[in-house]
């Protein structure tokens, strides 16, 4: 995808409501969107009808995502119809200053986010976790749910989202055991974040790393939720997409933080990229640099 599809494409999502008609949004979201329809198919998901559910809302869908992981329960997500933003959402993401991205779909990369934490619980077990731009929450709800984590945190930047991660919070809050969960809305940009200042051993985030604008204040996020004085670490999860990677790993070091790159971090997940690069109908638009998401491990 060149830079001008690819910056059509969330301009699209931000303003098309506003200055396009319906049918013209709807040509250009399908002739710039790399969106697969199942992702990398690492968590097993159906949409169901549950209560949690607002049977009068026909943007929404309820989705049970199967953790693959013998005795492990599972998880039922209120998500919105993938491509069905109105213009009030629109309305909201301007007055806030924030993109619109965590309504959308279910991105990918939150899958292989999900997929690695609950493959590695020793990392997480007993630890204080926040994830950051969370969308509906899979990740942090599969962390909390198999990882034995002492809290989650699951955070983002948009009130209708934090709306859908409260609700997703409630509807799983028997799958938790002894783990704390909360959601938060929480901007990178915030000044005021004494109560969560070094707080956190482990930081996760997938896809949060494309808005080249918002690089600085996330790099400054990280390094304040850190603890300073013990062993934190955070994991990122992000395709390159052109320089945008590259950008905000220079943010990185230039905050004072240390950060590995790593490319093939799970045989599941490089068997899946090397499927969908040779050509897979169910992504037919797959593309490395902009699909398949990097592991960014970030230290102090």
């Amino acid at each position: 995808m060149d830079p001008t599809s690819s910056s059509l494409r969330w301009r699209i999502l931000r303003q098309a409501l506003i200055n396009r008609s319906d049918s013209q949004t709807e040509v250009e979201i399908k002739r710039v969107s790399r969106k697969a329809t199942q992702g990398f198919n690492l968590i097993p998901c159906r949409q169901v009808v549950v209560d949690s559910c607002s049977e009068e809302d026909s943007r929404e869908a309820c989705v049970c995502y199967t953790i693959p992981i013998p005795s492990s329960p599972e998880l039922y997500l209120t998500q919105r119809v993938d491509n069905c933003s109105d213009l009030n959402d629109f309305e909201i993401s301007n007055r806030h200053n924030i993109d619109n991205t965590g309504l959308v779909c279910q991105w990918p990369s939150e899958e292989v986010l999900a997929y690695f934490c609950m493959s590695q619980p020793d990392r997480f077990r007993g630890k204080r976790v926040i994830e950051l731009g969370s969308g509906y929450g899979l990740a942090g709800l599969v962390i909390a749910a198999t990882t034995q984590a002492s809290q989650v945190v699951i955070s983002d930047g948009n009130p209708q989202v934090v709306n859908y991660i409260k609700r997703n919070i409630e509807s799983n809050s028997m799958a938790f055991s002894d783990t704390s969960v909360k959601a938060m809305e929480l901007h990178w940009n915030q000044h005021e974040l004494s109560e969560l200042t070094n707080m956190f051993d482990i930081i996760v985030a997938s896809d949060c790393t494309f808005f080249k604008e918002f690089h600085k204040d996330l790099a400054s996020l990280i390094k304040v939720l850190l603890k300073a004085n013990e062993t934190s670490e955070a994991f990122f999860f992000s395709p390159k997409r052109g320089d945008s990677l590259d950008k905000f790993l220079k943010e990185i070091e230039d905050i004072g933080l240390n950060y590995v790159l790593t490319e093939k971090y799970d045989e599941q997940v490089w068997k899946r990229h090397e499927t969908l690069a040779k050509g897979d109908e169910s992504w037919p638009s797959y593309d490395k640099n902009h699909c398949y998401p990097l592991l960014i491990q970030i230290t102090n």
